[in-house]
């Protein structure tokens, strides 16, 4: 199995969001894993968060399933149920469909890196905190269908 040179794929902070609801993830640094390694049935990230950053605005989404392990520093997951601390070697895991919203916060002075694995295909994704929704993979609109 060939191993992946995590440093030679270019890190960066892109976000489709609104510019309403961008700066939260300003922190936040990924590295996608999957297409330089030829894979193509799921995809993965290497993110960063920065002291303060969020790793997305708090979602869920209708058809992929997510996962995150964590690697290093702390994070905070926030769901419908509550906060949890996520520390190296745990596991978070969203099935597709399920209404739980869900978003890493780095609320630590220290970076916090983790791997992010979802499946790369357009998939409705609500965000239940915000007036924001991604319809098909094909765009952020309001919930309403407006643009923003």
């Amino acid at each position: 199995m060939p191993k992946v040179d995590i440093e030679a794929i270019p890190q960066t902070n892109a976000t489709g969001y609104p510019a309403a609801y961008a700066r939260a993830v300003s922190g936040r640094l990924y590295r996608r894993l999957a297409p330089p390694s030829g894979l193509t049935e799921f995809g993965a990230s290497h993110v960063v968060l920065k002291p303060g950053a969020w790793s997305s605005q708090r979602h869920w989404h209708e058809d992929e399933d997510e996962m995150v392990i964590m690697l290093s520093g702390e994070a905070i997951l926030v769901e419908n149920d509550g906060r949890h601390t996520m520390r190296p070697g745990d596991v978070a895991a969203f099935p597709k469909g399920v209404e739980n919203g869900h978003v890493l916060i780095n609320e630590s002075d220290q970076d916090c890196v983790f791997i992010a694995i979802g499946r790369p295909a357009a998939s409705d994704c609500h965000y239940p905190d915000i007036d924001m929704h991604l319809f098909n993979g094909t765009g952020f609109r309001k919930k309403d269908g407006t643009a923003f």
